[in-house]
This record gives C-alpha cells, structure tokens and sequence, in this order.
C-alpha cells in the first residue's frame, strides 16, 4: 500500500477528499500529510447540508496521532462554500469536528489519557502545552452536556463539596441511579441550588421520589419550594446522623477525659476510636477494651449507649412505628444530663420526618458521599484548582457520565 492511500485509510477519506502528499523530515522527526478536496464539485453546507457552490479556499492545519515516533500533522486547503441561506461557511472536514486545530482520533486519545493521569503529564506526553490539553477537556465537557439526554430523575442526592480551604464549596446534584453528576454549582446557598429546579419541567419535579441531603437549611428550603410533596420525600440519611452522634459522643469524652486526667485517672486516655468504631467491625482486643469500660459508671459509656441505641433504629417499614420510636429516643437523649447528645436530640426531632423519610424510603446518600469522595481524588490528581471553572468541567469530565469523544471520532 502505498503512503498515501495508508493515510487516506487512516482518515477515513472519501470521494472528493484524498491525500496529495506525504512529507518526512527525518531531522524534525515530523510527518505532514497534505489533503485537498478534489475537483470543482459542489460541497454540503455544513449548516443545512444543501450542496453549494465552491466560494474558495483556505489552509488549515491539525496534529494528529503519531507514526511511530513521527509528529504527523495533516495540511489540508478546506474549501469555503457560499450558501444561499447561510452565507459563506467552511466545509466540515471527515478528519476533524468544526474549529478543532487536532483529528477526532487524536483528540480521542487525548480525553481516554485525561481520565487516567492529569492535564500536565497528557501535555507532557502528547508533546503540547498545557493550555491545549485544556482546551481538549473543556471541549469534550461542552459536547457531552450539549448531547446529554434529560434524566429521569426519581432518587437524587444533594451534597456539598470543597473547592479550595477557607470553607469555599461547590454545590453537586447526582442521580441516584446512575450515579453521575447532573449538576455542580458554586457555593452552596439556595441561589447555588435553584437553577437546577428551575431546569426541571413540572413532570419531571413531580417524578422525583426521594431527595437525600444533609440537614443545611439553604437546600431544604430550594427543595421544598420546587419538590411536589417535598416534606415526604426530603431525606436525611443514616450516615449524616451517625456522623453527629459519634461527634457529640466524641465530645463527651474529651470532656470526661480531661477531668479524670485532673484527677490521676487515665481510664478514657486513648480510647478515642474504641467508642467511635462499629461494635461488629471490631477485633477481639478492642471489643474486650469497649466491653471493660461499658462497665464502669462514665458519662462516656452513656452517650455511646445512645449512639448504638439511634443506630438500630433504621429498620422500619412502618412511618407510624419508625416515628414513634425516634420520639422515644428523642425524650431519652433529652433526659441524659449530656448536653452533646442533648443537641443531636434537639436536632434529631427537628428534623424527624426526613429521618423517618429515609427510613421509609430506603433513602441513603451514600452515593454522593462516594462521589465526594471521587471528586477530592479529581482534585488531588490535578493538585488542586484555582479556577472554579475549570473545577467544575473536570468533575463534569470525570463523573458526570457524558459522551465526550467528537462528533467525526471513528476508531481506526
């Protein structure tokens, strides 16, 4: 096969397009492949598709996959066409989508490298600047969400993830059945929130089952103002509890410590992680610890009875039932004499129905916290990022579940 029609296969070149000439430079170690359009034969608008006549030509240039070690790049004079309803437009190229200065195929590896390393190593490796890596990811992001078909939103979950320190944060709405973000903002205040409802027809809004988020004011209120029936589908799931039970459990024995310390008693010192940890999770050493101290009169072991006692309450089919004995809980954790656990009591029966809507629901936010968790691997592989922008395209890039690849990409 000779060179020519090699690259003419390699770009998937068809009548009028075909390739005039390839270019080695040895020293350079660089390949150019020249292209043109054939003939004088009318060409489609790129617009409305109807053939037009040839208007003229210009040069452009794409960097495509490398031959061997070989830098290949692709010439081609790309005729212009004037057409009656569009004016004068620039054909579209088999090789490349509209504007784009690479091939899709190489485009293509561009985006597979940045879901694997991050944009400074693909640069590095691919020999281009950082800047045009960039720009590959952000035009990926912008074709993915252009294409994105509406969800069928039925479970969502709404958390808040950190963009930079200094309590800066990011607003993430993911579906709970696919698992991918369909929403990131900044901030997280109601107005963060607010456009993605605002986004949704009213079928849609009434199709939404279950919301699950944790207990932040700004986004109840978004939810119950957009939500059909939201006080029934608003959910505060178990880990955002058990996460302010094992804090104000933890907040009693610092207590407790430090006065038992005063006195020359190191009973609690270093048992931290003992009354934090899940009693089935743990080894035999530090269940026999727990087991030693449960007997002893601590305020401690007290405030961890009442953990362990909320945690089995997630069971219930009933609303009637689950209901019933969180208000049990609620009047138990009132009368302790412990003012941690006093608040998580207080915020526990302010916030019942969403508990008990998760309980019923099956509801859990497990899902976005996961995502969270992905979104901080994101920015950590990218040693961070100062531009909210920027944050916000990768986390579309990497977890939003977009078709990113361009429009002409045909694998060889």
């Amino acid at each position: 096969m000779r060179d020519r029609d090699l690259y003419a296969a390699i770009l998937g070149l068809k009548n009028p397009w075909r390739v005039t000439g390839v270019d080695l430079d040895a020293k350079k170690e660089t390949i150019e492949v020249r292209v043109e359009a054939s003939g004088s034969s009318r060409m489609p608008c790129p617009k409305c598709k109807r053939k037009c006549a040839r208007y003229d030509h210009r040069t452009r240039r794409w960097r495509h996959l490398d031959t061997c070690q070989y830098k290949t790049t692709v010439v081609a004079e790309v005729p212009r066409v004037e057409c009656d309803e569009h004016g004068v437009l620039q054909v579209t190229v088999p090789w490349g989508d509209p504007g784009a200065r690479f091939t899709s195929i190489f485009e293509a590896l561009a985006i597979d490298w940045l879901k694997e390393a991050n944009t400074s190593a693909v640069a590095r490796l691919l020999r281009l600047t950082w800047d045009q890596v960039d720009g590959i990811m952000q035009r990926a992001v912008e074709r993915g969400l252009a294409r994105r078909k509406p969800h069928e939103l039925k479970r969502i979950g709404i958390d808040e993830t950190s963009f930079q320190k200094r309590h800066e944060y990011v607003t993430v709405v993911s579906d709970q059945a696919s698992g991918d973000v369909v929403y990131v903002a900044d901030d997280r205040k109601a107005q963060s929130l607010e456009p993605f409802f605002e986004e949704l027809s009213r079928a849609e809004l009434m199709n939404i089952e279950s919301v699950s988020m944790d207990m932040w004011k700004p986004y109840i209120s978004v939810v119950r103002n957009n939500v059909w029936k939201a006080e029934s589908k608003i959910c505060f799931d178990k880990f955002h509890v058990a996460k302010h039970l094992g804090d104000a459990v933890d907040k009693v024995r610092r207590s407790e410590n430090r006065e038992l310390v005063e006195e020359g008693d190191h009973t609690l010192v270093g048992s931290k992680h003992t009354w934090l940890r899940n009693p089935e999770k743990m080894g035999r050493s530090a269940a026999a610890m727990l087991d030693r101290l449960k007997q002893l009169a601590l305020r401690t072991a007290r405030a961890w009875a009442l953990k362990e006692n909320a945690m089995c309450l997630w069971h219930f089919a009933s609303r009637t039932w689950a209901r019933k004995a969180w208000k049990s809980w609620v009047s138990w954790a009132l009368r302790s004499r412990l003012e941690p656990m006093k608040r998580v009591a207080r915020m526990v029966r302010d916030h019942l129905e969403g508990i008990v809507n998760a309980i019923v629901l099956r509801a859990t936010n497990a899902g976005a916290e996961s995502i969270n968790s992905k979104i901080q691997r994101v920015k950590r592989m990218a040693c961070g990022y100062r531009n909210r922008e920027r944050f916000r395209n990768a986390i579309y890039f990497h977890l939003g579940g977009l078709d990113l690849c361009p429009l002409t990409h045909t694998k060889p």
